[in-house]
């Protein structure tokens, strides 16, 4: 299926309409994130006045993680991953925005999915936990999407080595779409990434971006992109802090967006809306 022809994502209560670039906001529930780790998750109220000003700013989506999946991030329990996130999900589900959840376990997907706190999961490992393909199968409309990720967070940057990423990464979303529909997951709840910065060089990140409908096809699903504030970005500005990575932050999903992504997930709501306006008034066309 070309990827081109889903005009909308089912996630959970909504049908994200796909005709327009989406924005996913990024509220991180952890002390050790890479860009704003233990910014938000001092209280509730700091965690909730930060999602009601992304909503402000113009985010279409609301993404909550409680574990960190920086390169050599520390092991957290699925228990203190779901400490962290409970309470503020309590309080967003009842806001009627798009709510997914930046998380790798199954046991925390069944917290969530069991509850009914989430109308999407965000997952590096493409649903690689055990049980999590199964879990999600007995779901009707909670939406997935699927991450390529080579290694572990902590292990993933020590030497990453592809033939070809651009190939090998599409041949594992396609992999991992078709685990899901054989499984019974439809392919309207599906969205890929091919995870920029997850076990890739520079250089790797670049041909995924320059190559970006070679990886699309394969997979046949919408893209999610997140590129904000990364490494990468950093690499190629001589940018050491992630917080001032805003601008080149910017230019790198509207860039994501001029080649196909359905969605980039963001830190910097603001500014990301203001270059897709931008953007999309000046009729910009990469090719």
């Amino acid at each position: 299926m070309d990827s081109s022809m889903q005009t909308y994502w089912q996630c959970g209560r909504f049908q994200v309409d796909l005709a327009q670039p989406k924005i996913m906001g990024i509220v991180n529930l952890t002390p050790d994130s890479f860009s704003d780790g233990g910014r938000y998750n001092t209280s509730l109220t700091v965690a909730l006045n930060h999602a009601e000003q992304l909503l402000k700013d113009g985010a279409d989506i609301l993404d909550i993680g409680g574990e960190s999946s920086r390169p050599g991030s520390a092991f957290v329990s699925p228990q203190e991953e779901w400490a962290r996130i409970e309470p503020v999900l309590r309080e967003l589900i009842t806001w009627n925005v798009p709510l997914t959840v930046d998380t790798r376990r199954a046991w925390v997907m069944r917290q969530l999915l069991e509850q009914q706190l989430a109308d999407g999961i965000n997952d590096i490992q493409a649903l690689e936990d055990a049980d999590a393909v199964a879990l999600l199968a007995q779901q009707q409309d909670v939406g997935v999407c699927l991450m390529h990720m080579q290694g572990q967070p902590e292990n993933m940057q020590h030497n990453p080595v592809y033939e070809d990423v651009v190939l090998e990464v599409g041949r594992y979303l396609q992999q991992r779409v078709r685990v899901c529909e054989q499984a019974g997951i439809s392919r309207r709840r599906l969205t890929v990434d091919p995870g920029f910065g997850f076990g890739k060089t520079l250089e790797h990140n670049i041909a995924l971006m320059q190559d970006f409908a070679a990886w699309q096809t394969l997979a046949g699903c919408p893209a999610l992109i997140g590129v904000s504030r990364k490494t990468m970005i950093g690499l190629l500005t001589a940018e050491t802090d992630p917080q001032q990575r805003v601008a080149g932050s910017v230019v790198a999903a509207v860039a994501a967006v001029a080649r196909g992504a359905a969605i980039v997930r963001v830190h910097d709501v603001r500014e990301t809306r203001q270059g897709l306006q931008v953007w999309a008034a000046l009729g910009v066309r990469v090719s």
